[in-house]
């Protein structure tokens, strides 16, 4: 998934990547994505945007 948001540069996916994009992608349960993008969010590999329901992640590179 990742990769995947690097090769789209540096503007990532339209909109971020969402909970659902996620599971477009990987094929898991909503909480498995959920878990797996707060993971990556807390490793600093990506930062969260927004809140709540509409909370969406872009790769962070700095």
């Amino acid at each position: 998934m990742i990769l995947k948001m690097f090769d789209k540069g540096v503007d990532g996916f339209e909109g971020g990547m969402t909970a659902k994009k996620y599971i477009s992608l990987t094929k898991t349960s909503k909480a498995t994505a959920t878990r797996d993008l707060q993971d990556m969010a807390s490793k600093g590999i990506l930062k969260p945007q927004g809140g709540g329901r509409s909370v969406h992640y872009e790769l962070k590179f700095t």
